[in-house]
């Protein structure tokens, strides 16, 4: 089986997947109230190597961008959401829903579909220069902000 298509039954496994009622990882990232977040991929860290961040950027943008052809697939062509002013409120003290408000740290933008009454989005997470990229799916029934 592929990489993409291994990634493609991991979404498929969260769109069916209830939501917890508590914040907690889960066997393939982290799941709340209204939201599963899943680590598809993880790179290695870049504290010997910060030379190769483009690369490796590069590289799992293609990733994301592979998986989300298939979805495109099935709910068509994806909106780009940018997280930006996701992030700059919640710096402003505004109180940003969940999962919306953590990914903004750490996540420039997203691709997302609508499917089923839940959000389906795709990113590219780097929390830090120094620290891996992750490919993230996130599943929600939470409206982006």
């Amino acid at each position: 089986m592929t990489t993409d298509r291994h990634h493609l039954e991991t979404v498929d496994l969260l769109r069916a997947r209830p939501f917890p009622r508590q914040r907690g990882r889960s066997d393939v990232g982290e799941s709340g109230p209204g939201y599963h977040i899943a680590e598809l991929a993880t790179s290695e860290d870049f504290w010997e190597d910060r030379g190769r961040t483009e690369e490796v950027e590069e590289q799992y943008e293609a990733e994301r961008d592979a998986l989300g052809l298939l979805l495109a697939e099935r709910w068509g062509e994806p909106q780009i959401f940018s997280l930006w002013s996701v992030f700059e409120r919640g710096m402003n003290r505004e109180e940003m829903p969940e999962p919306w408000g953590v990914l903004s740290s750490h996540v420039p933008d997203v691709h997302l579909w609508r499917a089923d009454g839940r959000w389906i989005a795709l990113g590219v997470s780097q929390w830090d220069r120094e620290l891996p990229f992750q490919l993230l799916a996130v599943v929600t029934e939470t409206d982006p902000p």
